[in-house]
């Protein structure tokens, strides 16, 4: 199979494009021939090496976190999934590789293909949409009539966040240039603060809920527009003692993020905020249920653009540029 890979880590490696042996699955996986994978700023983050401490990939590697596409072969456990069946996933991690021919998936990671969708735009949905699942309904539990405040709303993760905040029935406020306010106004945004004219701390006040993607400039005055008992929500960083445990690491990585969340975390405290950081995981149920309201018109994906598979480093490049209205896409098949 044709993959792209990257050889060694670096903000100015490009990924090569190279023949692999196709992957062997195991009992309880999937083999699936990728149509489509999309593309994330994530990608470019562990390619540059900035998680090599959360998730330390041993080049080469292939990289690519959004798959959409058909199931070949099924693993001798696998009950949910049959050859044939259009499936849609977000690889879990240490198994990701969606920029390949072929990538053997764990069938909990699965979820079937929202009926209506093309490949390049189920491509889209896996990791923004379940980022936005488990910061706004496991980790905020959003409720009807709370207040939400999800940064960069012509995003990947904040396109499809402010749909599902406002199926949720919470008020959202969002921030994005000029020539995008159309944009998140259309998928529900109420409040939309022009970044490049306005300061959002100056604007908004007393929110439930904030989903922080930005720096750390950002997440700092996200807590003055929380109210007492509010919960910031980032995934931007940095990594904080829980997340430490979730991922079971070791004591001196543990040490690390404590160190590095400490300053946040103390900020926090003082203004009677509940911090958290969000590094979504894979999850093929949570992935059904977002399947669900995809089907029910009640979400819709948002692309900016398709690449060929050749051209996947310009798709990176793009992505990183942050330009992009919603996802970017590269066609496999």
């Amino acid at each position: 199979m044709k993959a792209q890979i990257v050889s060694h880590y670096g903000k100015k490696t490009r990924l090569k494009s190279i023949e692999m042996p196709d992957p062997e699955i195991q009992e309880d996986e999937v083999l699936v021939q990728v149509a489509a994978a999309g593309v994330n700023l994530l990608d470019s983050k562990i390619r540059n090496g900035e998680f090599k401490l959360i998730l330390p990939y041993k080049t080469p590697f292939v990289l690519g976190h959004d798959v959409a596409g058909v199931v070949l072969k099924v693993g001798s456990s696998v009950t949910r999934f049959k050859v044939g069946d259009e499936i849609y996933a977000r690889p879990a991690d240490h198994r990701i590789g969606a920029f390949a021919e072929l990538i053997a998936v764990k069938e909990q990671d699965l979820a079937i293909k929202p009926k209506e969708l093309t490949m390049e735009e189920a491509a889209s949905i896996p990791l923004v949409g379940l980022t936005a699942w488990q910061a706004l309904v496991e980790k905020a539990n959003l409720q009807k009539g709370q207040k939400v405040f999800i940064q960069a709303g012509s995003g990947g993760v904040g396109t499809f966040a402010i749909q599902l905040a406002k199926h949720l029935g919470a008020m959202v406020a969002t921030t994005t240039s000029t020539g995008n306010m159309d944009l998140v106004k259309s998928l529900g945004a109420d409040v939309v603060i022009d970044y490049k004219k306005e300061d959002f701390e100056k604007v908004l006040s007393h929110y439930d809920v904030v989903l922080n993607s930005q720096d750390g400039k950002a997440l700092e005055k996200s807590l003055r527009v929380l109210k007492s008992g509010g919960k910031l929500i980032s995934i931007s960083g940095p990594p904080d003692p829980d997340f430490a445990e979730e991922i079971q690491a070791p004591w001196l990585v543990k040490l690390i993020m404590r160190l590095l969340s400490f300053s946040m975390r103390k900020k926090a405290k003082r203004f009677n905020v509940d911090f958290s950081f969000l590094f979504m995981r894979a999850d093929g149920n949570q992935l059904s249920e977002i399947t669900s309201l995809i089907d029910s018109g009640i979400i819709r994906p948002v692309i900016d653009k398709v690449f060929p598979f050749a051209a996947t480093n310009e798709a990176m490049s793009y992505v990183e540029s942050g330009r992009a209205k919603g996802k970017v896409v590269v066609k496999v098949r």
